[in-house]
């Protein structure tokens, strides 16, 4: 048998070259492409007329099927993002950047099951027995049936689980160190992350339990390996958060059990992560007694927004500086950086203010990463409230998306997000024209005031005389 000729893959988005280059032409990473000798190829007869393997048995769309139980771990934050739950045979993956709290996460998710009565096996090939315990002692989960081992090999993992009775939960942490023996390649290579996890998820999928990968992250935050990695799995994850703050954010951006961008809330505590039930009421227990008495700041506006399902309070805030640079500063936490730039555009061409000249700090607190064009209008209302120093009620909530003709379009989810504002004692809310076609007060007790143009919320923020002085202070050489 004829020797298998090396090649040479990308360990970026796993592009193959048959020899190796300084820079990978597919992606235009430096120094990306490693040595790797490939598996042997399919028979031939598997190209034939059928040879070699046997027909499918095609059924309809409507018949009797059984429908996916679930088991739950009794974290309810995480069988949120989860869809509801772990469904037996599923493959999820789970990356975040390094020291986020994924593996506390997931060892108090498999001692929660294992606490439950079901069979949870941890596999870890990054720590060492001791360090699993002592961080089990940490979490107070010591003393749950929690299967522990370490290794490395798939092999020697798919002969602990390919068994009768295997456990329901098995963690595997790192894909990136597990490796298969047939691949003469490194293991975190393209070929052996892809190769170990296509083997551990048919294992899954053939005995029926639920495996859970843990994924390194890039510099990027994106989870390192091929891009494939994530299409083979049912569910991905993503960990955010600081490590400075005490909040972290579980985000589901892809499931095929349930909603996708999902989010669960916790809290770092000493004693691991903790979840929150309510992160509207956590992400807004900073604002002061003033704020709620109606003395507010200048440069806050809260934002009702949706994550997922699930509707989320969250304050947004902005500071407005003269800038001693011939290019402006920004800084943005937590949103698109693209979008501001196209807010402040709108602001200084449809309503006459100068806001682009300046430094611009936005920033999202409590550490969420808001993504939906509905916080558009809180954005704005934070903008123009700190260029003029002229704070937005404290108790109104805003929401809208902005076009670029300064019109305010209306956005899904209205109605849950006005309940979960007066749920919260907001009184009053910014909402766009033809979602708020008239003033007047809602079925939850909430008075909504219509905006159909940017400029509208301008004239409630800054008052004529005041974008006069504006307008001339920036004309001033």
């Amino acid at each position: 048998m004829a020797k298998s000729q090396p090649r040479y893959a990308c360990q970026e988005c796993g592009a193959v070259y048959p020899k190796w280059a300084g820079r990978c032409e597919a992606c235009g990473a430096w120094n990306s492409l490693a040595e790797e000798f490939p598996r042997a190829g399919p028979p031939k007869s598997l190209g034939g007329s059928g040879k070699g393997g046997h027909a499918l048995d095609f059924v309809g769309l409507t018949g009797e099927s059984q429908g996916s139980r679930r088991h739950l771990t009794g974290i309810a934050e995480f069988d949120r993002v989860c869809g509801g739950g772990l469904v037996p045979g599923s493959a999820i993956l789970v990356g975040g950047d390094p020291g986020i709290g994924k593996s506390t996460l997931l060892l108090q998710a498999a001692a929660a099951v294992a606490a439950g009565g079901a069979a949870a096996a941890y596999i870890t090939g990054e720590e060492a027995i001791d360090q699993i315990r002592l961080r089990a002692q940490r979490l107070g989960v010591a003393g749950t049936p929690v299967r522990l081992a370490v290794a490395t090999s798939v092999r020697d993992i798919a002969a602990s689980l390919d068994i009768a009775n295997p456990p329901q939960l098995a963690v595997i942490d790192s894909i990136q160190t597990i490796y298969l023996d047939t691949l003469d390649s490194a293991p975190g290579t393209v070929s052996q992350v892809r190769g170990a996890a296509q083997e551990l998820i048919g294992l899954a999928k053939r005995r029926g339990f639920v495996l859970v990968l843990v994924g390194h992250v890039t510099k990027e935050g994106m989870i390192a390996g091929p891009r494939v990695l994530e299409h083979m799995v049912d569910t991905v994850l993503y960990f955010e958060g600081e490590r400075g703050h005490q909040f972290r954010i579980l985000r589901a951006v892809k499931n095929r059990f349930g909603a996708t961008d999902e989010i669960g809330v916790f809290e770092m505590s000493d004693r691991g992560l903790v979840e929150v039930p309510n992160p509207s009421a956590m992400f807004l227990a900073e604002r002061s007694e003033a704020d709620e008495a109606g003395n507010g700041v200048a440069g806050a506006a809260v934002f009702a927004g949706i994550e997922g399902t699930r509707p989320v309070l969250v304050e947004i805030q902005a500071l407005v500086a003269p800038s001693m640079l011939g290019t402006p500063r920004r800084a943005v936490v937590g949103w698109d950086a693209t979008r501001l730039a196209m807010i402040v555009a709108v602001l200084d061409a449809r309503c006459g203010l100068s806001v682009g000249a300046n430094d611009i700090y936005l920033n999202v607190a409590g550490g969420l990463r808001i993504g939906e064009p509905a916080a558009d209008l809180a954005v704005a209302a934070a903008l123009v409230s700190a260029m003029v120093e002229n704070p937005v009620p404290a108790e109104t909530v805003v929401f809208g998306e902005i076009g670029l003709s300064g019109r305010v379009r209306p956005v899904s989810h209205s109605d849950a997000r006005l309940k979960e504002a007066a749920k919260l004692g907001f009184g009053e809310a910014w909402v766009p024209a033809r979602q708020g076609a008239r003033r007047g007060r809602t079925g939850d007790g909430i008075a909504t005031v219509p905006i159909a143009h940017l400029s509208e919320l301008v004239d409630r923020l800054a008052p004529a005389d005041r974008r006069r002085q504006m307008r001339r202070i920036a004309a001033a050489p």
